[in-house]
């Protein structure tokens, strides 16, 4: 897909899809190294869907000398979110999403700058890149979104167990007019949309795992007014696409066992 046309899917849709975004020998090793990772479930928060399901997060504002923030910081991610976002953006956070076998639950419908707003943004010029960990399928609960839903402009938000939905009411009505696309997706591939973009998805009931690492970006002239809890504007450097593998390879002989 060229800048072209990611920028009318962009501005149309408010996504589009990235097929081997990493490679299949960097997705393998960022599998392999977040399960293994210790800490990186022990720091886990559990979020309950509201229907008697879970569903398990690791959220980092901190860029450090891990495989997550490399590729947080990689120039292949960097550089299409300076195109979308119009300019300079710095890194809000990364996240590992863990829909584990069976047991995982649902995300509601709802806009990430839904409760973004809330931390002191005051434009939508928010976006995130969705990294496949693992297969993605309608099976195992993948991805959906709302196509365009993203030019409605932000829905009110409430709780729904530990989550922020938005508004049912207002969703079903927007069902009603467009396309609810079921985003596939193999390990590596990757979904890069707009903050506002109405987003869910279903439990997983399979005895496939379905993790994901979603990086996400503010631009820089977005800086929250006051102190909140994702980061403030701060310079990002990026690195060459090939880091990946080095600063992986380094990052998984840490974790290997003495």
């Amino acid at each position: 897909m060229t800048d072209t046309d990611q920028q009318t899917a962009w501005d149309r849709d408010g996504f589009f899809i990235t097929r081997e975004l990493l490679t299949a020998e960097e997705v393998e090793l960022l599998g392999q190294i977040a399960r293994a990772d210790i800490r990186l479930r022990a720091d886990a928060s559990v979020r309950d869907d509201g229907e008697g399901r879970a569903v398990s997060l690791r959220v980092r504002n901190e860029l450090e000398d891990d495989i997550y923030s490399t590729i947080s910081r990689s120039r292949r991610i960097v550089s299409v979110m300076e195109q979308l976002l119009g300019g300079e953006v710095y890194h809000y956070h990364h996240k590992l999403i863990f829909k584990d076998r069976q047991t995982a639950g649902a995300w509601a419908w709802h806009q990430d700058y839904g409760y973004w707003y809330d931390y002191a943004c005051l434009y939508p010029l928010l976006a995130s890149c969705l990294i496949a960990v693992d297969p993605a399928t309608r099976d195992n609960g993948c991805l959906q979104v709302l196509a365009g839903s993203h030019r409605m402009g932000r829905i009110e938000h409430g709780i729904k167990g530990d989550q922020t939905g938005a508004d049912p009411e207002r969703v079903a009505a927007i069902e009603q007019q467009l396309e609810t696309v079921h985003v596939t997706l193999d390990p590596g591939d990757a979904i890069f949309f707009h903050c506002n973009l109405l987003h869910r998805s279903d439990a997983n009931t399979t005895p496939d795992p379905r993790w994901a690492l979603i990086c996400c970006y503010n631009a820089a002239r977005n800086n929250p007014y006051r102190q909140v809890r994702h980061p403030q504007y701060t310079p990002l450097k990026t690195v060459a696409d090939d880091q990946v593998l080095a600063d992986g390879r380094a990052h998984l002989s840490r974790l290997a066992p003495s």
